[in-house]
């Protein structure tokens, strides 16, 4: 693998949107995503995001990269109207395709999140995004704003994020490879994915590491007050390299077991004024 740290003055999104163009196709059929269960009624979201989301029936979320749409679809299972977005035309089209599979309703809109005031003009009681989402956005403050935009006064706003902790490290964990504050974007050559059958893919991708305090700053300068802020030293996903599963559905990694924040959680409110 091979990564540069740079000013990113290539188009970001063209790059980006081809990546998870071609994981999608990869990533549907997986059995990391497992969508033979997800048919039968299984719920996709994690006890992580659960807990912050209370009882959601009749709440209008927006799901922002939402991916082929699972987490949208388990939320719409619970009684929520919601609307997810996503830059992959591949993923947005795939997640109509399960929504009629399992006859959950829900609006899926393909475009940069950055550009979503050109897409949908609604305000929601819920903005909701989890799980190796931010790193992909160059500006948290004007991300942020989009979150502000689309809150009602009084609305909440959830975020269930890998631990920029994690990203220092490189892919084996063997070694700290970028700075926590590492401000630049990062161009990489990445091979397969975090799923299964993904070992012929070789594209290129560009992210950003954003620190803690770029993330509560950004939310604050946006009106959004932080109610509920937890860390946890596992992660509810096995898709990193030299894991060990601690506990059923809690994956840390080998030798840096209880050692490691590996995601982090907040419920954020926007003020009624």
């Amino acid at each position: 693998m091979s990564v540069i740290l740079l000013f990113c003055s290539m188009n970001y999104i063209d790059i980006n949107r081809k990546l998870w163009n071609e994981r999608t196709k990869v990533h549907f059929g997986s059995a990391f995503y497992d969508n033979e269960s997800f048919l039968q009624g299984r719920n996709s979201l994690n006890s992580i995001e659960l807990d912050l989301l209370g009882d959601i029936a009749g709440k209008k979320i927006l799901h922002l990269q939402c991916h082929f749409g699972q987490d949208t679809l388990s939320l719409a299972r619970m009684g929520a109207n919601v609307t997810g977005v996503d830059l992959s035309d591949v993923a947005i089209e795939k997640a109509r395709e399960l929504s009629k599979s399992t006859n959950l309703r829900a609006e899926f809109i393909c475009c940069d999140i950055y550009d979503l005031p050109n897409h949908l003009n609604k305000t929601f009681d819920i903005v909701f995004t989890s799980y190796g989402t931010i790193g992909w956005l160059p500006d948290i403050e004007r991300w942020a704003g989009i979150i502000n935009r689309y809150l009602k006064p009084g609305g909440s706003f959830l975020l269930a994020e890998f631990h920029p902790v994690v990203w220092m490290f490189s892919y084996d964990f063997k070694s700290v490879e970028y700075g926590y504050f590492n401000t630049g974007s990062i161009l990489e050559t990445e091979k397969g994915s975090y799923t299964d059958g993904s070992e012929a893919l070789e594209l290129e991708s560009v992210s950003w590491n954003h620190t803690l305090s770029d993330v509560f700053t950004a939310l604050k300068l946006n009106g959004i007050s932080i109610k509920i802020f937890r860390e946890f030293d596992y992660s509810p996903y096995d898709c990193f390299q030299n894991t060990v599963e601690t506990e059923p559905g809690k994956f840390m990694i080998r030798g840096l077991e209880g050692k490691l924040p590996m995601v982090y959680a907040l419920k954020g409110v926007k003020s009624k004024t």
